[in-house]
């Protein structure tokens, strides 16, 4: 009797996907969070039960003369020497869909709000993707809506660019962030709280988000009791999230707050590994694993990413490593001073200090012609400000400096918002020229 032979194909691909023979191994030690496991090889980011299925769920980070490296999604399980890790072939993954959104997460991708499970219909996504190919991306031609009239006037962020905010602990952060949740011109608002306070974290959601901003948002909690490689996750998990919505043909805005503390937990993954410290501390593991996050958002052959990370700068140093690392691979940077801050002047943006790169392709010639004299104005007033203070300046001395002292209680009363305020893109450029007008 002949065989046919589809019919062959289709019994080898059923044998084969039989797992006949499963690969195990056995844990020998445990540094810090990290598991050091012997046994048969496997691939870096594959997925292992740890104890068994009901135990605990692992990934393999890394291996070394014959032993494996592996740390624990979640607490670390009961474990002991000897202890059974079973491996499963294949990479960590979450569901996406459009049931998303709206849902709070935690930095594993499943749902932490008691609202029951994600509804359908929903798909598996790879969290480690690769970022898009730099001849598929669409160009960066429209300006992106914040809602926040000092960064729609002066330092316009276009549809699809990267910036990033800079600022030391109680600068106001967050606010902004919710500032620019609430008003962005977006579909969908993918926000990560990496390494965030657990007390913070309702705060955000029912005073800064508020129901209007949940509506429309998917919130990444990984708060800073969890594992370092949970923290390190959450912004893969959030990445991936946006990706999803941004290849569905939707624009999108990601807010990671905060940068910095995925960099610490990547730094505490690697110190366990015995990775060598550099600067700082932090290891080189690091400095990589940076442009590789940072890269996948942007705009796409549909969609677009339009990114906002938060950067805690140490002793309000915005020259420390990781600052610098990030302003070099991103499209911009919003500064917050702290000067400011204490005079009362929310949000806190050193306009003079922050750039768009993208600003004078995508502002129109009046808008950028108001903006680069109000930048004057502010800066001139920079110089003298603390002859002013003293009395040392003479009035009369320099009419461009004349000019730029009357011009300051509108520039400074044009700068401030409040929180709950939303300003319309338009009406934030129309405002910034009338404040630029020549006076007669």
């Amino acid at each position: 009797m002949a065989h046919d032979p589809g019919w062959v194909a289709e019994a080898i691909r059923a044998v084969e996907q039989r797992r006949l023979v499963r690969r195990a191994g056995r844990v020998m030690r445990i540094i810090g969070h990290t598991l050091e496991v012997t046994g048969p090889t496997a691939s870096l980011g594959e997925l292992c039960a740890i104890g068994g299925e009901l135990e605990g769920l692992g990934e393999v980070i890394g291996f070394h003369e014959g032993r494996l490296y592996v740390v624990p999604l979640g607490p670390l399980p009961d474990v002991s020497p000897g202890t059974p890790v079973r491996f499963l072939d294949q990479p960590f993954r979450i569901r996406c869909g459009p049931g998303l959104v709206g849902r709070v997460l935690n930095g594993l991708g499943e749902p932490i709000d008691e609202r029951g499970p994600l509804a359908g219909p929903l798909v598996w996504r790879t969290v480690d993707a690769p970022s898009i190919s730099p001849l598929r991306r669409g160009r960066i031609r429209a300006p992106y809506a914040t809602g926040v009239r000092a960064i729609d006037a002066l330092l316009t962020i276009g549809r699809g660019q990267r910036i990033g905010l800079f600022a030391g602990s109680g600068v106001g952060k967050s606010t902004l962030v919710s500032m620019m949740a609430r008003g962005g011109r977006a579909d969908v608002h993918v926000i990560a709280l990496v390494g965030e306070r657990g007390r913070e974290v309702r705060e955000f959601l029912e005073d800064d988000l508020g129901e209007d901003g949940l509506r429309r948002s998917v919130v990444i909690v990984s708060t800073s009791d969890e594992p370092a490689y949970v923290r390190s996750k959450a912004a893969f998990v959030a990445t991936a999230i946006a990706e999803y919505f941004r290849d569905e043909g939707k624009d999108v805005t990601l807010m990671m707050d905060s940068l910095t503390r995925f960099a610490m937990a990547e730094r505490e993954v690697g110190l366990a590994m015995g990775e060598p410290p550099s600067s700082r501390g932090y290891t080189p593991s690091v400095f990589a694993k940076l442009p590789v996050l940072l890269e996948r958002a942007g705009p796409g052959p549909v969609g677009a990413i339009t990114a906002v990370y938060t950067v805690l700068v140490e002793a309000d140093d915005i020259h420390d490593p990781i600052a610098d690392a990030v302003r070099g691979i991103l499209d911009g940077h919003i500064v917050l001073s702290r000067a400011l801050a204490n005079r009362g002047q929310f949000p806190a943006i050193d306009v003079l200090q922050s750039l768009s790169r993208l600003f004078p392709s995508i502002a129109t010639d009046g808008h950028r012609l108001a903006a680069e004299r109000l930048r004057e104005w502010m800066a001139r007033y920079g110089e003298i400000e603390d002859l002013l203070r003293i009395g040392a300046y003479r009035q009369g001395s320099d009419p461009a400096v004349d000019e730029a002292i009357e011009r300051m209680p509108d520039i400074l009363s044009f700068l401030r918002q409040k929180k709950g305020e939303v300003v319309a893109f338009e009406e934030a450029i129309t405002q910034l020229i009338n404040v630029a007008r020549e006076r007669q």
